[in-house]
């Protein structure tokens, strides 16, 4: 490691290397890509995600992707010399890694999920785990289920506060089931999620919130106190929920619960609390103003006295930056073109100036962790042409060392600019975007291109790296990624009755991003495609069944195709009513599902899906075939066994996006690869 005297101006000074012998220590089981094929470059997964820095500001925790699904969590000392230990590891079928965080300087927790067939249900669980720097004294945190249980445990709980003033010790919500083992002192009626303090390495476990039957969220002040609770609203004699949590809060020294706000996490009505201040005593939270979400705090006192903190004329508040171990709120995120940040604290502010500097003005810069007395931070930076870089950065001798690249992968090969872009569409209204063009191309004409609209429809698209763009890109497409009516991030108006509701003007809005592509010149209008993913699957295929004459080619990924269906599959869950209220009724759902207008889709498809999704169920998909096949249309449906929605397996995603290039080159009529 290198070493420099700090600058005489106190600024950052940019330093060596240090983190190459930390990957080539896993080179042999991570799971990358061969150096000269596009696919694989792109599709693999991150190969070093989860970064994390111990309290002491000694050592860092890093997550490596290996075959499959499967992962490993590997730490190591920040000392000359010192190699990585393994501490974890999971196969990927079912169990995957995710965030890991220290909570002492030699432990950590882990978040352990996946998803599993039982009967005909897909069942999504999580776990935590903690265990030490070199994997030993492994322990399971989160409560156990036995045959006397009743119901199924599906969370895991999670962290609330790591107690920094505490070795090893936590407080974390924990779900409780009733045990019927009568007879036995075993047994229990204790139901819902409750909070307990739990010693890491010994599981001693210290009960601070009891269950509560209907509890949802629990938020602490950071130092041990849990101020906020909050509470499902349920209809009907089934336990459906009604959208909305109650949310209580408790004063200083007291134990009595206070009413504080009802939240409709539907239409985003009234207070949603997120982070507590304890010297300030008030809870940051979000809240519509003029139909767009800003920041406000609420005293926690009996005047409830609520100020607005920040709020944007054009674009939702909806992020709030922190710091720390006490996760203390520094700033409030938001993203117009570009993801931005406002910050309160002043030697943030100037910590964040000065990286900038350091970094030639680097578009985005995210401080992801830090030590427990912050001298040291771990620095996060990412740009469209950038995957992502994690730093360290040493606040007492202003030295700046680069750690990690997020996809090594992609180091050295050249990425797609991304521009922020704007097109009319047919009542006039302009529709916001982001283009990009292959790597070198500043001014393009009569390229293949392809639209990608996004997921959700509750989502929007922001600028940074995107792997799928960036695969068309490196392979000659221009891409359009649109913000269509139904996106968040603009407020009410924009959001109107959401994507499904209102998929006609959705659906437009990507119809004309394709238009409007052939009109600037940008696209050949013989090779113009779509791709979409998920809810962006949903609109290439309702694009198709639309209007045939705009392009040429659909690819979907995980799509819904059928929109009855896609409700009937949440009907043994308890957000079946809140599903059914947000597609909708009527003549639309019939109009509105490609699976049941087949008949007018006249351009290839082309889909996959994998069979353990239990977002989108792989049947959509599959009927989507079917319906194709009455109608004698050209398609093809590609399944992954035991993948889920992401499909998050570097060789899955590979063989996509290699066989989607294929597909959309053969239906433009363009030579393969």
């Amino acid at each position: 490691m290198q070493r420099r005297h700090p600058n005489a101006d106190g600024d950052v000074k940019l330093v060596g290397v240090i983190l190459a012998l930390v990957l080539g220590c896993c080179a042999a089981l991570a799971d990358g890509a061969q150096p000269n094929d596009a696919a694989a470059m792109f599709g693999a997964r991150p190969s070093v995600s989860d970064v994390s820095l111990s309290p002491d500001g000694q050592s860092i925790a890093f997550v490596v992707s290996m075959k499959g699904q499967a992962a490993a969590l590997y730490t190591r000392r920040l000392a000359d010399g010192a190699k990585p230990l393994a501490a974890l590891a999971v196969g990927g079928k079912p169990d995957r890694m995710g965030g890991c965080s220290w909570v002492a300087n030699d432990r950590l927790v882990c978040t352990i999920w996946g998803v599993v067939r039982a009967s005909t249900e897909l069942l999504p669980f999580s776990r935590l785990w903690a265990a030490n720097a070199d994997g030993s004294n492994p322990r399971p945190l989160s409560t156990r289920q036995n045959a006397h249980t009743h119901g199924i445990q599906l969370g895991g709980g999670q962290i609330i506060d790591w107690l920094p003033d505490q070795d090893a010790a936590v407080l974390m919500t924990r779900v409780y089931l009733p045990d019927d083992r009568t007879g036995s002192k075993l047994g229990s009626k204790v139901d819902g999620l409750g909070v307990d303090r739990v010693d890491t390495r010994t599981l001693a476990t210290t009960s601070v919130e009891r269950p509560v039957h209907n509890a949802a969220e629990y938020i602490t002040d950071g130092h041990g106190t849990v101020r906020i609770m909050g509470l499902n609203t349920v209809k009907g004699a089934t336990g459906q929920d009604a959208g909305v949590i109650n949310y209580l809060y408790r004063q200083p020294g007291s134990r009595e619960w206070e009413d504080l706000s009802h939240y409709n996490y539907i239409t985003r009505e009234g207070f949603n609390p997120y982070a507590v201040d304890r010297e300030r005593n008030v809870v940051y939270g979000f809240r519509k103003i003029d139909g767009r979400l800003a920041l406000t705090s609420i005293t926690l006192d009996s005047s409830l006295h609520e100020a607005q903190v920040f709020s944007r004329p054009d674009v939702d508040v909806d992020g709030l930056v922190r710091i720390g171990r006490r996760d203390r709120v520094v700033g409030v995120s938001y993203a117009t073109d570009y993801r931005r940040a406002a910050y309160f604290d002043a030697d943030v502010q100037k910590i964040i100036a000065s990286l900038d500097r350091a970094l030639a003005h680097h578009p985005n810069i995210q401080i992801v962790d830090a030590s427990a007395d912050e001298s040291r931070l771990l620095v996060l930076t990412s740009s469209d042409a950038d995957p992502g870089t994690y730093y360290l950065f040493d606040r007492s001798t202003h030295h700046l060392e680069q750690l990690a690249k997020v996809r090594a992968q992609l180091d050295g090969v050249a990425l797609a600019i991304v521009k922020p872009v704007s097109y009319p569409v047919a009542d006039g209204t302009s529709v916001p975007g982001y283009l990009t063009l292959p790597p070198g191309v500043s001014e393009a004409k009569g390229l293949p291109a392809v639209v990608v609209p996004h997921g959700g429809p509750s989502a929007r698209d922001e600028w940074g790296f995107d792997w799928l763009a960036q695969f068309f890109a490196a392979r000659g497409y221009a891409v359009l990624q649109p913000n269509f009516r139904g996106s968040q991030g603009y407020g009410d108006e924009w959001f109107g009755r959401n994507g499904f509701r209102a998929w006609s003007t959705a659906i437009g809005d990507v119809l004309d991003g394709g238009r409007w592509l052939v009109a600037q010149g940008i696209a050949d209008p013989a090779r113009l495609g779509v791709v979409g993913w998920s809810y962006g699957g949903y609109a290439a295929l309702q694009s198709a069944a639309t209007d045939a004459s705009v392009f040429k080619a659909v690819v979907a990924i995980a799509p819904v195709t059928d929109l009855q269906a896609f409700k009937n599959d949440r009907r043994e869950w308890t957000d079946f009513y809140l599903t059914d209220e947000v597609v909708g009724d009527g003549p639309e759902i019939r109009d509105g599902s490609p699976a049941r207008n087949a008949t007018k889709i006249k351009v290839p498809v082309l889909l996959f899906h994998g069979t353990l999704d239990a977002n989108v169920a792989v049947s959509q998909s599959q009927r989507m075939a079917k319906s194709l096949e009455a109608a004698k249309a050209s398609y093809r449906l590609v399944t992954f066994e035991d993948l889920d929605h992401a499909l998050e397996d570097s060789a899955a995603r590979s063989e996509m996006l290699s066989t989607s290039d294929d597909f959309l080159r053969s239906a433009f009529g363009m030579a393969t690869r």
